[in-house]
């Protein structure tokens, strides 16, 4: 899965189109709710290395908000990593490459659920 694919995703199922806060960083694309304006997504393109992953180039991630007790659990699996920016004991990295549709889709939705209210 990559960006557009999650862009399509949540403009379907929620409405939602990214919205790029920041000149410095134009790669970083936030996802929140119309009503209550909080974030349930964030995709960002980085360097591997400010990801602490070997080699040279870049990775696009998504950062949703879990569970703390999924976010522990998905850190030690292969395709997730510790959330950049964000809280890392509420918000799971995930590796969009690395990690099949499907769950992406069921992250996305229970981040959109947990920031609903």
């Amino acid at each position: 899965m990559d960006r557009k694919e999650v862009v399509k995703y949540v403009d379907h199922k929620y409405q939602t189109q990214p919205e790029y806060l920041w000149k410095k960083y134009p790669t970083y694309a936030v996802l929140r709710h119309a009503d209550n304006r909080k974030w349930y997504g964030l995709i960002m393109t980085l360097e591997k290395v400010q990801l602490g992953l070997d080699g040279n180039g870049t990775e696009e991630i998504m950062d949703v908000k879990l569970d703390p007790k999924e976010v522990e659990f998905r850190q030690s699996t292969p395709g997730f990593l510790p959330a950049y920016h964000m809280n890392k004991n509420s918000w799971l990295a995930i590796r969009l490459a690395l990690v099949d549709s499907k769950q992406i889709h069921d992250l996305i939705d229970t981040s959109y659920q947990l920031t609903e209210k």
